[in-house]
């Protein structure tokens, strides 16, 4: 692991020395794509030099030990070695995650698709409540929250949503939400006060560059339409709403938020790709089993990930045996200490896999 850090630490100089240098920034595009990669490694390049600092002064006091020779002394000694080797601790096992390899997603913002499973108009209302739970989610974080579609009830259920969530990391924090999202609970309309058990299917896609994903134009079809609201109000008097099919797997995407046919055409075409760089990506990794086993959860839409009980108060993930009993402030955006436990089972799952060889 040292002499890998100490190669990324040269590369880091490398780079800072280019960055430097008049004749590179003259050219943007060059000196932009060298930041960021600057940029990339600066963190645990710190952190390298940190640990470095700390390993030269546990040495320094090892050898002041070997001389000294007052008990208060060595005393005092003894204790800044102590909590040195601690802090070395903690720095090596944050250097082994920096050194994870990175998900090249992360930084991307995301589409997420939630959709009404079983349960009915009782499972719409649960989608509607997951959909409030990510909105507010995102504002703590100062993200920025698109409507793409929406396919609501008359009593204020969703069918199914499709929103774009736009930040710095927002896929890094929100790609571990996918797959089956369990209710129970009471609905109002249960006049014998018996609990009903609902789901929703929740899908978080990467947004893809238009770089990373080409779509053939004759493999697609274009159809307009008239955009309606809930319960088939219409909400506006043009065919600005898009509804674009993808022939060769069959998918549709229909974007109606905006008013302006093009706009919704750009957005369709956004979350299209963002589908077919999923199916991609699932197909890649059905051939990389273990790899897959290595991770919290699949992303799979099938399985089953986190139970939302309210008679009981709590929320249960299931992938790494959480509940929490704060299933008010959960609904409402404060997810982070799911989010959190899930991104540390994640790394040391990982970590486990590399076998950490030092």
């Amino acid at each position: 692991m040292l002499e890998r850090l100490e190669f990324i630490e040269n590369k880091y100089e490398e780079l800072s020395a280019k960055i430097s240098d008049p004749s590179i920034m003259a050219d943007q595009k060059e000196w932009q794509k060298l930041c960021k990669e600057h940029a990339e490694l600066e963190t645990l390049v710190i952190k390298y030099r940190q640990y470095r600092k700390a390993e030269e002064e546990l040495e320094s006091n090892k050898e002041m030990l070997k001389d000294e020779t007052d008990k208060d002394m060595r005393d005092m000694i003894q204790e800044d070695i102590k909590e040195l080797e601690a802090s070395m601790d903690e720095a090596r096992q944050e250097l082994r995650i920096l050194l994870l390899p990175k998900d090249p997603n992360d930084d991307k913002n995301v589409f997420v698709e939630i959709r009404g499973g079983a349960g009915g108009e009782e499972a719409a209302l649960f989608a509607a409540n997951l959909t409030r739970m990510y909105t507010r989610y995102a504002e703590r974080k100062g993200w920025k929250v698109e409507t793409i579609s929406l396919n609501a009830t008359d009593i204020g259920g969703f069918k199914e949503i499709v929103f774009m969530i736009k930040g710095a990391g927002a896929y890094s924090r929100l790609k571990y939400e996918s797959g089956v999202h369990r209710v129970q609970r009471v609905p109002d309309t249960e006049s014998s006060g018996r609990i009903h058990t609902s789901t929703a299917t929740v899908a978080v896609l990467p947004e893809v560059d238009d770089v990373d994903l080409v779509i053939n134009a004759n493999d697609i079809r274009i159809d307009v339409f008239r955009a309606s609201g809930h319960g088939g109000q219409c909400v506006n008097t043009t065919d600005s709403a898009v509804r674009i099919t993808h022939l060769p797997t069959g998918l549709v995407v229909s974007c109606q938020d905006e008013k302006s046919q093009l706009k919704n055409k750009e957005k369709a075409m956004k979350v299209l790709k963002s589908r077919l760089f999923e199916r991609a990506e699932a197909e890649r990794s059905a051939g990389i089993a273990e790899d897959r086993k290595s991770q919290v959860g699949t992303g799979d839409r099938s399985e089953r990930i986190r139970t939302y009980n309210y008679p009981q108060g709590r929320v249960t993930d299931h992938r790494i045996g959480l509940t929490l009993y704060k299933l008010d402030s959960y609904l409402d955006g404060d997810i982070d200490e799911v989010i959190d436990a899930l991104i540390t089972t994640d790394q040391a799952e990982k970590m486990k896999a590399m076998g950490n060889n030092e």
